[in-house]
């Protein structure tokens, strides 16, 4: 399944797009899936918690997939 997800400012850390979006509970959890990676991020592992990401980037996690876009 895919979502967007509006970045408001330039950029949306890594470990905060997985709780914004409900993928992760806790930060905590976030923390965890991103070290043993399994997130991906415009295809590719990235192990980096606090990762800026901006729209036209997209983060695949748990058979789902997040596109970032610009937000309001």
């Amino acid at each position: 399944m895919t979502m967007e997800l509006a970045v408001r400012g330039d950029h949306i850390q890594l470990d905060q797009l997985l709780k914004a979006t409900g993928l992760c509970d806790s930060g905590g959890a976030a923390h965890a899936a991103i070290a043993e990676g399994r997130v991906r991020v415009d295809g590719a592992v990235d192990t980096r918690k606090r990762a800026k990401l901006r729209p036209g980037q997209r983060v695949d996690f748990a058979g789902q997939t997040v596109m970032l876009v610009a937000g309001g």
